[in-house]
């Protein structure tokens, strides 16, 4: 019976964002290092070799890699300001990328963060820099040297239009690492890319299907810093990336920057502006850059809106023309504010990371009933509802799987996965099977799909719930984090063990797994617990409390036998010093005599 999982509900915080270097050197140790010893960095975690750029095929060309200072006389790391105009595609398919890195240079603050400003090709130049991006609910930092793929002397990848600026191309770079090779990176979801560079939570919309005030809702999220990516779907792999009769580009991610309300001949006309990250091809339409619409927009009001457009792959078209010709929003939210409310709402967040195991808790959808209700079980209680409604409480569900597209060069890809959320029964800690066999769900996610997160808005009533994450077939593995943000602090109560917790249990006891070896763990902690209590002064006490307690300076029973277990290890070490040294007492004691 596989355990029950809890959420923790610690509030995340704006924290340093860890290292991810072999030796977990920073950033700036690696440059004075450099500095000090006057050579150029050369990153041996992501090397200027074949295997960073591809993992299943060869390299059809000779590429050279080069620093930027041996590509052009005057290397800048930015020019003028990033701007969406800095991103033009290479030879990589990930417009997926680059259509959320336009997007991000919309948001300076969220730019600042995963662009660090402190680095150049002038001051304390090293051939080295850093990039943040946001991973399972904490920040890295990852740094890269500035050896580029260059073919006859011209960047291959990611580059900027303008040939002496550098800082989208070393951007990709890092993102390629971060993700084990650049092959990595083809194809993906806009909303990906975005929610490592903000941490934000994200939302699609079918247009076909997408409430009637779509517009209102893309207008809102985008004056609120959100970012927001479009596609055109395809029916098959020979549509990706057919260009339609009006100029659009099937199966290509694209980048939302503008929306505007016009007055044109008597009557309001909604706008939008979407940009095509490879720089050009461009809708061909009702007010695109040349079209006749603009001849009757008042001169002023053209040249703001238009702002001297050239042919960059950026484009004006009317709202209705863009729900017919793109079949897909994504909206990534800063934070989960409800974009249909003018009511700016605080959420909690709570976050907890678990897996499907093959014959253990990986029991698949609904559709397989008999194995079902093994999946990984979340109990949560919605006590208060929200602030501006006394019947309902907000939430939203966000389940995510870990690791997959690094995962790639073992022939693992993205899962199939989705939710179901359940009114707990009070008298049960593990559901089993019937209860789901007579049982609908009260709230689930719209579909299964193959992306890396999938996430849902719910209005329930105050109640207890069962949450059940899965793939779509049982038997496959993956690892998870669920994020769950509610308008008011979800009560997580604890029936089963953080995998943590569970191997540092195993570790302290130094058994095996054999059911007679499990029955004496809990009755060995317990009797740890007394004599801890009986043996820590009021002081120590008081920091464990600090340590371990919530804001209501209550303990978990997860954070509470970490705790146990962490402070038998030190009166374990503690023992062992007063051992030791009563031995050399003794043994000084035997040289007198």
């Amino acid at each position: 019976m596989p355990l029950q999982s809890t959420l923790s509900g610690k509030k995340s915080s704006s924290v340093q964002a860890e290292s991810t270097q072999w030796d977990g050197k920073t950033f700036e140790q690696l440059r004075q290092e450099c500095l000090q010893k006057g050579v150029l960095f050369e990153d041996p975690d992501f090397p200027a070799a074949d295997s960073s750029l591809f993992f299943s095929q060869t390299i059809p060309v000779q590429i050279q890699w080069k620093r930027p200072k041996e590509i052009c006389e005057n290397p800048k790391f930015i020019v003028g300001g990033a701007d969406r105009t800095d991103i033009c595609q290479g030879q990589l398919g990930d417009c997926w990328l680059l259509a959320a890195i336009a997007s991000l240079t919309l948001k300076k603050d969220a730019m600042a963060r995963v662009v660090p400003p402190d680095q150049d090709f002038d001051h304390n130049y090293a051939g080295i820099f850093h990039f943040q991006f946001w991973q399972h609910n904490k920040w890295l930092d990852v740094v890269v040297d500035d050896r580029l793929p260059t073919v006859r002397n011209r960047l291959i990848m990611l580059h900027s239009a303008s040939n002496d600026e550098f800082w989208s191309a070393l951007l990709e770079k890092a993102y390629a690492k971060l993700n084990g090779s650049y092959e990595s990176l083809k194809g993906g979801s806009t909303m990906e890319a975005m929610e490592d560079f903000t941490g934000g939570v994200g939302e699609i919309y079918e247009t076909k299907s997408a409430p009637e005030n779509l517009f209102s809702i893309m207008k809102k999220a985008l004056d609120r810093g959100s970012m927001m990516g479009c596609s055109i779907d395809i029916t098959s792999s020979a549509e990706s990336e057919a260009k339609t009769t009006t100029g659009l580009v099937k199966g290509h991610a694209y980048s939302i920057t503008g929306m505007e309300e016009l007055q044109f001949r008597g009557q309001t006309v909604k706008l939008i502006r979407v940009r095509n990250p490879w720089g050009q091809v461009e809708w061909n339409g009702a007010w695109s850059d040349n079209s006749r619409e603009w001849d009757y927009i008042d001169k002023k009001e053209k040249d703001r809106i238009l702002q001297n457009s050239l042919e960059d792959g950026e484009f004006w078209m009317e709202f209705e023309d863009f729900k017919k010709n793109y079949d897909k929003v994504e909206i990534c939210n800063m934070t989960p504010d409800a974009l249909d409310d003018d009511t700016k709402r605080h959420w909690a967040v709570s976050v907890f990371e678990g897996n499907w195991i093959r014959g253990s808790t990986a029991g698949g959808c609904r559709n397989y009933i008999d194995t079902f209700w093994t999946n990984p079980q979340f109990r949560l209680q919605l006590e208060d509802a929200d602030d501006d409604d006394d019947d309902v409480c907000s939430v939203v569900i966000a389940l995510m799987q870990k690791n997959r597209r690094k995962l790639r060069k073992e022939g693992l890809d993205l899962e199939t996965i989705g939710f179901a959320v359940y009114e707990a029964p009070d008298d049960e800690t593990q559901v089993e099977k019937d209860f789901f066999r007579y049982h609908p769900s009260k709230a689930r996610s719209r579909t299964y799909i193959n992306m890396r997160e999938v996430s849902e808005r719910f209005t329930l009533p105050p109640g207890k719930y069962l949450l059940v994450p899965t793939t779509y077939q049982p038997h496959q593995e993956a690892d998870f984090i669920i994020r769950i943000f509610s308008e008011k602090k979800a009560d997580i109560k604890f029936d089963g063990l953080s995998l943590s917790t569970c191997h540092s249990i195993i570790n302290l006891m130094d058994v095996s797994l054999d059911p007679p070896h499990i029955y004496t763990i809990t009755p060995h902690l317990s009797h740890t617990f007394v004599i801890l209590c009986n043996t820590l002064n009021n002081q120590l006490l008081q920091l464990v409390g600090l340590r371990f307690a919530d804001d209501t300076f209550n303990i978990d029973f997860d954070d509470y036998l970490t705790c146990i277990v962490r402070l038998e290890n030190m009166f374990r070490v503690f023992q062992a010093m007063d051992k030791f040294k009563r031995g050399r007492v003794k043994m000084n004691m035997m040289q007198v005599n």
